[in-house]
């Protein structure tokens, strides 16, 4: 008697026990938590009913499944493919695709496993892409690879809920046979350039020499035409002083010249002299004057001054103006020589050099301007 209600209690304790887990149960499958970054496709009884947001969403519990879509950017590798160039050169590539789930429903009803899906579509794009263009522009047209592989994707991911967000080609790599080609290729066309270089280098080399060498002989000739017009000039110059040191002289020095050719003259033996007439009448005029003569008004020995024709011959009323012209024109042609000199020495690509026939004939027409003034 005593143990059927000992029985009766297990099996109470035991019924409450199964009631509290079944009740514990069923809530936590009547909750589904979705993280922030994710949404979740929501099917009872295989039947599509909606999308959880991020949060604690209430569902019926048992009979309820979730597909979790996670709504960030997603990196996917697309594997290295083999293609034929359309000039029948064999290359190798691969990718990196950038995908965003925009749909999360079309992503789960329109497409199983989308990530797949894109991936093997990306690379049958890459084969495609590649096999249309020649070796050279895929090797150099990396970004126009990419944005024809983008716009091959967009139309049949947008079908899907999926939006290619970029597509970045990371190797293009053409054969070992032709990469050989290529290396050969490069370097004959490196070697070609050196030597074109080298062959310029030298002809510049050559015209900057005859360059120079013309420069300098222009110089050269335009000193050489300078230093004859100074030697002229100073020969001039010496001509005008010597005329004006005889001017200064008069007859006195001449007096006295002739005393010491007479003293000479007797120091000889010879007893016969031969004078010539103005040397009796100077030293006459000499002798009046030594011995205090009664000649009240004579004549002096001072210097006498050349008539008009002698001086204009001799050019001395001109001196200090000739001697004014010589030099400034003297000191005009050594700057303008220092100055093409410094601009031919710095390399003065605008300095302006004239032949030597140039300057020549200019300064002789600067000669004959001068002449033709003096005339006048």
């Amino acid at each position: 008697m005593d143990l059927i209600p000992l029985q009766f209690g297990f099996g109470l304790v035991s019924v409450g026990l199964l009631a509290l887990l079944l009740v514990v149960v069923t809530l936590w499958q009547s909750f589904e938590i979705v993280d922030a970054t994710e949404k979740k496709s929501l099917t009872v009884f295989g039947e599509y009913r909606k999308l959880l947001e991020p949060g604690i969403n209430l569902i019926p519990p048992f009979v309820s499944r979730t597909y979790a879509f996670d709504m960030r950017t997603q990196t996917l590798d697309v594997p290295r493919q083999e293609a034929i160039t359309r000039d029948n050169s064999p290359v190798t590539a691969d990718a990196v695709v950038y995908i965003k789930v925009m749909d999360a429903k079309k992503a789960f009803l329109e497409v199983d496993d989308y990530k797949k899906a894109v991936s093997n579509l990306a690379q049958t794009t890459l084969r495609a892409v590649l096999g249309d263009m020649e070796l050279d522009d895929t090797l150099n047209k990396r970004q126009e690879i990419n944005s024809k592989i983008r716009k091959e994707l967009d139309e049949p991911t947008d079908e899907w809920g999926i939006r290619v967000e970029s597509v970045e080609v990371r190797e293009v790599n053409p054969s070992k046979d032709v990469q050989q080609a290529m290396e050969q290729q490069t370097s004959a066309e490196r070697r070609r350039r050196a030597m074109i270089l080298e062959a310029q280098g030298e002809r510049r080399s050559a015209v900057e020499q005859a360059e120079g060498d013309k420069q300098s002989n222009i110089i050269r000739a335009q000193g050489e035409k300078q230093s004859q017009i100074l030697e002229a000039q100073g020969d001039a110059i010496s001509t005008v002083l010597r005329a004006r040191s005889a001017e200064s002289m008069g007859e006195r020095a001449i007096i006295e010249r002739g005393m010491e050719t007479l003293e000479e003259i007797g120091k000889g033996e010879s007893t016969t002299f031969v004078l010539p007439q103005e040397l009796t009448s100077l030293v006459g005029r000499y002798g009046k004057a030594l011995s205090g003569s009664d000649v009240q008004e004579m004549e002096g020995l001072d210097g006498k001054e050349f008539d008009a024709d002698t001086r204009k011959m001799l050019g001395l009323d001109d001196i200090d103006e000739i001697l004014g012209q010589i030099e400034e024109s003297a000191e005009m042609n050594v700057e303008e020589l220092e100055k093409e000199a410094e601009a031919v020495k710095s390399g003065d690509a605008g300095a302006s050099i004239r032949s030597a026939d140039e300057v020549i004939q200019e300064m002789d027409e600067e000669e004959a301007a001068a002449e033709v003034e003096k005339e006048e």
